[in-house]
C-alpha cells in the first residue's frame, strides 16, 4: 500500500498487528500508539497526518546532519547506479577501502585497521573476540576475563550484554552471559560536597587499579564508553580517568577497548571523546553517527600490533573467521564517506561548541528546580536529573515513570524526547538552530514541572 492511501490512524493499525518494536513493553501501545513518520527534514519528522516533531535524540543518537541531508543523499543515488552490495571476503571495493583509510588517519594514531560490521552491538562483539584471540594466539590462553564500569552499556547482544552493567536490560538474561569484572564507575554525580570532576574520577579510579593489580593475568581487556555513559543515565566523568586507565592498561598487560559508538563524531566536543584525554586505545567501536544516521554500520578499528597478531599460514589457524553477510556495505560506506566530507568542509567542531553554549544557557535555570538534583553537559550531550528530594538526590520510585509523562508531554508540543528513567536529555541532530534548542528547552521545562507537580 502506497502512502498516499496511509493516515495515522491506519498506519498505527497495521503496525500493531504484525511488528514487535525495540526496547518497548508492547502493553503500552494500548494507550500510546507508535507514531507513523512519513517524512523528515532537518531536526523534524513529520507524521501523516502532517504533525511535526522536533527530533531532540537523533533518532537514538545516529542522525548527525539532518534527515534528507542533500549532500548524502547525492552520495547514495550515485552509490545506487554502480554497486549496492558485494561479499567482502575474497572481494572489496572503493567504499570501503576509501572509508577505512580516512578513519586510520581521524581516529587516534595507533589505530591502523578497520573490521566493517552493521551495528553497534556487533562492534563490541568483535572487539572482545579480537583481543581474547590475540591473547590465545600470544599463548596466553588464561587471559579469558574482561574488566567493565558499573552502569555501563555495551549492547543487546550476549556478550556486549555480558559486559554492560545496566540492571534492566542485563538481569533477565545473566543466566547465559559469561562472568566479568565489575569496578566502580567514575560518574562524577557521585562527586562529594566542592569534589571538582577530575578529582573525583581520579578518586573512584583506584577501584579500577585495584582490579587490575589482582586480575591482570586472566584479563584480556577494559572495556569503556569513554566519558559519557549514554544509556547508563547519561552519567559523565573526566578525561583523567581515561589517561589514568590507559597508563595502567599498558603497565599490566590489557587492552583498552574504547567504545565510542554513542559519543564519536563530534558528541562529547572533539571528534572522538579519546582526544580529550590524549590517548589511543588498542581497539575502538564506532557507529550510530558514522553513516549520518542513514544506513546500519559499525566499524571495530585495531592496532597493528593486534592485527599481525593473527596474521601467519593458514594451516596455523590463527586468522580472525567472524563475518557478517553485510560486511562493509558500499551504501553503508558511501553515506559514511559523505558525512565525512560534511565534517571536512564545514567547521562542524567549532560550530557545536556554539550550539552546546546554546543549549547550556537554554537550560542554566533548570537547577534551581526544586526536583532537579543535577544538570550536566559534555558537548553536544546534556541531561537533566529528576528526583524527589533534591537535598539527598532520593530518586522517584521508578514505578511511577515520571520520565514518561515528560516524554508525552513533549509529544504533545512536537518535539521527541526520550528520557532515561527520570533522566532528560538532548543530543540534537547539529543543524538543530537556536529557536528549536529554546523549544527543546522550554518544552522540556513544562514536561518536568508537570511531571513534578504531584
Amino acid at each position: 500500500m502506497s502512502s498516499h492511501n496511509s493516515s495515522n490512524r491506519s498506519l498505527m493499525q497495521r503496525d500493531l498487528e504484525v511488528l514487535w518494536h525495540p526496547c518497548t513493553q508492547m502493553k503500552d501501545h494500548e494507550t500510546v500508539p507508535p507514531i507513523p513518520i512519513r517524512r523528515g527534514a532537518g531536526a523534524w519528522l513529520e507524521d501523516f497526518d502532517g504533525k511535526r516533531y522536533l527530533d531532540a535524540i537523533s533518532s537514538w543518537w545516529v542522525n548527525l546532519f539532518g534527515h534528507a541531508n542533500p549532500d548524502i543523499n547525492r552520495a547514495l543515488v550515485e552509490q545506487l547506479s554502480t554497486l549496492e552490495h558485494v561479499i567482502l571476503a575474497g572481494f572489496t571495493h572503493e567504499p570501503g577501502v576509501e572509508l577505512a583509510e580516512r578513519l586510520v588517519q581521524l581516529t587516534p594514531p595507533a589505530l591502523t585497521r578497520c573490521f566493517y560490521a552493521d551495528n553497534g552491538s556487533s562492534a563490541v562483539e568483535v572487539a572482545l573476540k579480537m583481543s581474547y584471540h590475540y591473547w590465545r594466539n600470544q599463548g596466553q590462553e588464561g587471559k579469558t576475563r574482561f574488566i567493565t564500569l558499573a552502569n555501563s552499556y555495551h549492547g543487546e547482544t550476549l556478550g556486549a550484554l555480558a559486559v554492560g552493567n545496566v540492571p534492566l536490560y542485563k538481569e533477565t538474561y545473566k543466566p547465559l552471559l559469561m562472568d566479568t569484572l565489575t569496578v566502580a564507575s567514575p560518574d562524577c554525580y557521585q562527586r562529594e560536597p566542592g569534589e571538582s570532576w577530575a578529582a573525583c574520577s581520579q578518586r573512584l579510579f583506584a577501584d579500577m587499579r585495584r582490579t587490575l593489580e589482582r586480575h591482570a593475568g586472566e584479563v584480556c581487556a577494559v572495556i569503556v564508553e569513554p566519558l559519557v555513559q549514554c544509556a547508563g543515565n547519561m552519567r559523565m566523568y573526566d578525561p583523567v580517568y581515561l589517561r589514568l586507565l590507559r597508563e595502567a592498561c599498558d603497565e599490566f598487560g590489557v587492552h583498552l577497548i574504547a567504545d565510542e559508538i554513542a559519543v564519536g563524531f563530534g558528541r562529547t566536543g572533539t571528534l572522538f571523546a579519546c582526544e580529550q584525554a590524549g590517548i589511543s586505545p588498542d581497539l575502538m567501536c564506532l557507529s550510530k553517527g558514522l553513516t549520518g544516521g542513514y544506513l546500519p554500520l559499525s566499524v571495530t578499528l585495531s592496532t597493528e600490533d593486534i592485527y599481525q597478531a593473527f596474521y601467519d599460514d593458514y594451516q596455523n589457524l590463527t586468522a580472525f573467521l567472524h563475518s557478517h553477510s553485510y560486511t562493509g556495505n558500499p551504501l553503508g560506506c558511501r553515506a559514511a564517506l559523505a558525512t565525512l566530507d560534511i565534517f571536512r568542509r564545514d567547521d562542524v567542531i567549532n560550530a557545536n561548541k556554539a550550539l552546546a553554549r546554546r543549549m547550556a544557557g537554554a537550560t542554566a535555570h533548570f537547577e534551581a528546580h526544586p526536583h532537579v538534583a543535577e544538570v550536566r553537559q559534555t558537548g553536544m550531550i546534556l541531561a537533566i536529573e529528576m528526583v524527589r528530594d533534591k537535598a539527598t538526590r532520593t530518586p522517584f520510585p521508578w514505578q511511577e515513570r515520571r520520565g514518561r509523562r515528560v516524554y508525552l508531554h513533549a509529544l504533545q508540543k512536537g518535539v521527541l524526547l526520550r528520557p532515561l528513567g527520570d533522566v532528560i536529555y538532548f543530543m540534537p541532530p547539529y543543524v538543530i538552530d537556536g529557536e528549536e534548542i529554546q523549544l527543546m528547552a522550554d518544552t522540556a521545562w513544562e514536561g518536568i514541572q508537570l511531571a513534578t507537580a504531584d
